[in-house]
């Protein structure tokens, strides 16, 4: 997936040499707001 399609700053060559435990680390921090909207209650807004 990101050897097709590496994230800025690193090539697809980078992500070629990069360990197991260093390319979990990485798409962990990519995707570590994914799906935080669906965590948060959403109580609505309210003016007193």
């Amino acid at each position: 997936k990101y050897i097709e399609n590496p994230p800025e700053g690193l090539t697809a060559e980078d992500i070629k040499k990069m360990s197991d435990d260093d390319l979990l680390d990485m798409d962990f921090f990519l995707h570590e707001d994914d799906g935080l909207e669906d965590d948060i209650e959403d109580d609505g807004f309210f003016i007193f």
